[in-house]
């Protein structure tokens, strides 16, 4: 489940919130501009979404089998 996440953050694993992939995601999903996407901003938006967040990690696993 967590593949996706492992490929999306690479070159910011310890970063993910300066991630250019995951903020162009957080953007598309939810309206926010990327360079306004910050650590606090990042880990808030997981929190919040995070039913969301696991029931596309879900599906991205299925589609990777």
């Amino acid at each position: 489940m967590f593949a996706f996440l492992w490929d999306a953050s690479k070159g910011y694993r310890l970063t993910p919130w300066r991630s250019p992939y995951l903020r162009w995601r957080i953007e598309t999903y939810w309206g926010w501009h990327a360079d306004d996407i910050t650590f606090s901003r990042f880990w808030a938006f997981l929190w919040q979404h995070r039913s969301e967040m696991l029931r596309f990690l879900e599906w991205t696993d299925r589609m990777r089998r």
